[in-house]
This record gives structure tokens, sequence and C-alpha cells, in this order.
């Protein structure tokens, strides 16, 4: 009875619930998930977590190693930089920058995705045409020269990086999106829709789109390290938020003409963005396997 009702439940479940389901079931992508979210937390929580301004300067604590003493406590647990700064407070007001400029452009870039795959994939055409030679043109730069080259013409800042990496990363998704649209254009529910009348904007936003979302929502969990990665390279060249801002990329860059005398001011943020973007990685793996119906059983 208990498995006859375990079925029925399961066969009531949206599709939606089964994926979750089936990706909390590996271990390594739920634990991956949750450093995720311990990312997120920090970065919300900045202020509150951080043991010290992250901006304040003190030339006596200058290149301090990890876990210095200061009245019988550890008060800098990852020492210090240059300037005297605390490492770890630096680095937890840091995940605000990787973690909002990642969200931001892929939420940006994926919604003019969604939007120019649907068009590209439903009508045709010349707009296919278009859009699809857009796309081409634009692959065919490497992503950071090409990321590198619109800083260098819109200048460094927070704004700034969001735009020049929405500007290419949404042919990703649309890509995605328009292989999914041609496939799903021609199935039963969509002709079902077509002959009783509905427009072409209801058929792609109400009958095509929500059952293409799986395989966008994990390309996006992809790309966010991707545009993790992106963001702290042009960081570390000078070309991402300015100081006294604290960005991973940045951090790294300062510290790695001291790597012989403080290995620490470069290494610990470095291993932040190594950990976030292993656990990004690892849980979209998940996040695939879960929502492709070509790994279930």
């Amino acid at each position: 009875m208990t498995a006859a009702v375990q079925s029925v439940q399961f066969q009531t479940e949206s599709p939606l619930v089964r994926n979750l389901r089936q990706f909390a079931t590996s271990r390594l992508s739920l634990i991956s998930a949750l450093v995720v979210l311990a990312f997120c937390v920090l970065a919300i929580f900045a202020p509150w977590i951080a043991p010290h301004d992250p901006n304040e300067t003190d030339l006596f604590l200058r290149l301090q190693p990890p876990f210095w003493m200061e009245g019988g406590d550890i008060a800098y647990p990852l020492g210090c930089d240059a300037l005297g700064r605390d490492i770890l407070s630096r680095i937890i007001y840091g995940s605000r920058v990787s973690i909002f400029i990642g969200l931001v452009v892929i939420l940006l870039a994926t919604a003019v995705g969604i939007l120019a795959g649907l068009a590209s994939g439903y009508l045709g055409g010349k707009v296919d045409i278009v859009i699809s030679r857009i796309v081409d043109i634009l692959l065919g730069f490497p992503y950071l020269i090409f990321a590198i080259a619109l800083m260098a013409m819109l200048g460094p800042g927070l704004q700034n990086i969001v735009l020049a990496l929405v500007y290419k990363e949404w042919v990703i998704p649309c890509r995605v999106v328009r292989g999914e649209t041609l496939a799903a254009r021609e199935v039963e529910y969509v002709e079902a829709a077509r002959a009783a009348g509905a427009s072409g904007r209801y058929i792609m936003l109400r009958e095509i789109l929500p059952n293409i979302l799986s395989p966008v929502i994990v390309v996006s969990t992809v790309r966010m390290a991707n545009v993790i990665i992106l963001e702290a390279s042009l960081s570390f060249l000078g070309l991402g938020v300015q100081p006294p801002t604290a960005s991973w990329g940045a951090m790294v860059a300062d510290g790695r003409v001291f790597m012989l005398e403080a290995w620490w001011v470069s290494t610990f943020p470095g291993l932040a963005i190594l950990l976030l973007v292993l656990a990004l990685n690892v849980a979209s793996q998940g996040l695939r396997d879960a929502f492709d119906p070509k790994f279930h059983d």
C-alpha cells in the first residue's frame, strides 16, 4: 500500500518538484548547493558577519600573517594585506560583488536570450536569419578579449561590467532556447493552440516557454560560474570595480607582488573564487542530471 501511495504521489507531482527531488538525492550536488547558499548568506549579511571594516587601513598591521593575535584573541584569522586591511572582511564583502554581478548578468542575459531564442525559433524566416547571424558574429570573438575591449571603451565600474558581460552572455541561452523552440513548435499542444486561434505571442510565452525552462535553468547555473570568473579576471586587470571596494579579483592582483613574503594576500581570495565556482559547477551538474530526462532511470 505504501509503495502504491508513493507511486500515485510521484505521478501527481509537478515536473519541477520531481526534478528537485531528484536533485536532492545527490549528496554532492546538495552540499554544493549549500555552499553556494552559504556564500549568498555571507553576501547579504556582510555588515553583520564581517569582523572589521573592509576598508579600514592600519599600516601597523601591514602584511600580518593569518591567525595573528590581538589582546589574546585571533583578531585577523586570514591575516592583513599591504594596507593593513582585514582579508577575511574583504573576502566577505567581495562576495557581494561577485554574486551580485553573477546574478544580475545571468538574469538579464537569460531574459534577453529567451526572448531572442523564442522569436528566432518560432517565427523563423528573416527574424531567424538576423538573430542567428548576430549570435554567430558574437560567438566568433573570445569572451574575455571581447569584455576587455568593451570595458576599455566604457570605463571601469560595476554598471559597466554588467553591460559588458550581458552584451555577449545572452547568446548562450538564445541558442539553447532556439533549439528547444524549433523542436517544440511542431508538437501536439502547440498545434492545438495554433488551431484554436491563439496568437504567436501567447503560444511562445504560454505554451512553449514553460516546457523549455529546464535546460535554460541548467545552462544559466553553469554560466553563472563563468561570469564570476570573468568578473574576477576583469578586476584582476584593473577593469572591474575600483578601490577601495573589495573584489576578489582585485585582491588577488594586489597580493601577487607579495607572494613570496605574504602568500595569504592572494591565496585566500583565490580560494574563495575556486570554492564558489567549483560549487556552482557541481550543483549545475546535479541540476543537469535531475532536469535532463536522458540521465533519469
